[in-house]
């Protein structure tokens, strides 16, 4: 039982490090909590998009060769450049980013899915999310061009099927419990395996399991009171297992602890995810429509900025108003905009034809203030703007308690709909401190031989918030660092 290098998770960063360790070393074993169909962990939950720095259509024909001439004459890519990329990352996170991982993240993201690409994953443009048909030619918007054929789904069983052809072995319900050191570092772990205790010894451990979002008790611990009510958008098995392990070798902790990515999610969902559902759970049409709370009061800026750079801290928003839970307003002039999950049958729904018809359905809400607060939000649209849902088009409100800065539209034309919302969370931010190697930093300063971690568990990456589709670039950059610099210990 000694292996060159163990990877601990199955998900997006972990199958990176496997792959990339398997270009060095032949003896790979994957740890997987989970059983064979809730395997991938948050990464199967997602949508499969993909944050990437690209000057062009030359750069996105490196990760989707398959993109045709009618393709690309028919859509506008643009550009989203590594300084656009630094840029947003500084942006939405304060300025709190590691500069040093940040800078390896955004020039490693167009190789890491050229490589991803060769190894057998496969990609596509984003024309269903990120990109509006206007006048016949598809635009796309928010700097997020790239997503995963077949989504987070389709990315975990391609990466899984690469991985087994390269030679990676996958355990599956096989749960790390403790890493095993000495003085020379880490030299393998203790892992319950369907049920027995074993002790594995290998060169190199690579964490990449996920945060600790799915634990209640450490969400209340570390992002505070109230944080057990939120749902678990993703996978309930990632309840911190790598970070503690590797705080208990003594991994120094870095990153934000008190914050995580929380977006607003169906009210009515179950506890943890639903892979029979995926992430249509979500709704992100927001910036077209206005919240109200349990009180009738908007409480946000919906169109501060686009939904890639506002949807991952508005569920911490949701979740702070009376009751948890808050509904999203829209009338039929943006219905053909809202996205496609707001149209399965697991929504809680409400429909009017006039808006004092849609506020009486308005459950748990103060519908008197709801429809007051509507009526004055109305009268203070600048409809002398226009509005355009491919730029921040200023279409916004005046001399409101809570102004809305783009993309006002006044709500008047029936039917009218609201949808409830909670607040879902995703990952945590908090988690160990690594290297530009990937490799895990004691609390001492030093690396801890033998360890590396990337994906969700790693921390000072993200704070506050994060540019939507940085995850799975994350996890996968991280990741091939991680697994290749493992191998060649």
């Amino acid at each position: 039982m000694e292996y060159d290098v163990i990877v601990v998770g199955a998900g997006n960063a972990a199958l990176c490090a496997a792959l990339s360790a398997s270009e060095f070393a032949k003896k790979i074993l994957v740890l997987e909590r989970a059983p064979e169909a809730e395997s991938g962990g948050n990464s199967r939950y997602t949508a499969g998009l993909m944050r990437v720095a690209y000057s062009g259509v030359e750069d996105l024909k490196r990760m989707m060769p398959e993109l045709s001439a009618a393709e690309i004459a028919r859509s506008d890519f643009g550009t989203y450049t590594e300084e656009q990329f630094l840029d947003d990352m500084g942006r939405v996170t304060e300025y709190r980013c590691d500069p040093d991982l940040t800078e390896v993240l955004v020039r490693n993201s167009l190789s890491t899915v050229e490589w991803m690409r060769h190894k057998g994953a496969r990609f596509t443009a984003a024309w269903g999310r990120q990109a509006f048909n206007i006048g016949g030619k598809f635009k796309f918007w928010g700097g997020l061009t790239v997503e995963a054929v077949g989504g987070g789904p389709g990315l975990v069983e391609s990466l899984t099927a690469i991985a087994r052809k390269n030679g990676v072995e996958i355990w599956y319900q096989a749960r790390a419990i403790e890493l095993l050191t000495d003085d020379s570092g880490v030299v393998g772990l203790k892992i319950k395996y369907r049920g027995k205790t074993q002790t594995l010894f290998s060169k190199s451990v690579v964490l990449a399991a996920g945060g600790f979002q799915a634990d209640p008790e450490q969400r209340t611990r570390y992002l505070g009171p109230g944080w057990e009510l939120a749902k678990v958008r993703g996978t309930r098995f990632n309840t911190g297992d790598g970070i503690r392990m590797a705080l208990a070798a003594g991994a120094a902790p870095t990153g934000n602890w008190s914050g995580c990515h929380a977006v607003a999610w169906e009210r009515n969902a179950p506890e943890f995810g639903d892979l029979a559902v995926g992430d249509q759970f979500q709704k992100h049409s927001y910036p077209w429509g206005i919240y109200l709370n349990a009180e009738g009061k908007r409480f946000v800026d919906e169109g501060a900025d686009f939904r890639n750079y506002t949807y991952a801290k508005y569920g911490r928003v949701i979740l702070s108003q009376p009751g948890q839970f808050a509904w999203q307003v829209f009338d039929a002039k943006v219905k053909a905009q809202l996205r496609d999950e707001y149209k399965i049958k697991q929504v809680t729904k409400r429909v009017g034809n006039t808006l004092e018809e849609l506020v009486s359905k308005l459950e748990d809400t103060n519908q008197p203030a709801a429809l007051e607060e509507i009526r004055q939000y109305n009268a203070a649209v600048q409809t002398d703007i226009a509005f355009n849902p491919n730029v921040k088009d200023g279409r916004c409100t005046k001399n409101l308690r809570i102004n809305k800065s783009n993309w006002a539209n006044t709500l008047d034309t029936p039917p009218f709909e609201a949808y409830a919302v909670t607040c879902g969370i995703t990952f945590s931010f908090g988690g160990l401190k690594i290297n530009t190697d990937a490799q895990v930093v004691s609390s001492d300063g030093a690396p801890i031989p033998g360890l590396y971690a990337a994906g969700e568990l790693v921390g000072g990456i993200f704070w506050f918030n994060y540019p939507g589709g940085t995850g799975l670039t994350n996890g996968a950059v991280f990741g091939r660092i991680a697994g290749r610099n493992a191998a060649r210990n």
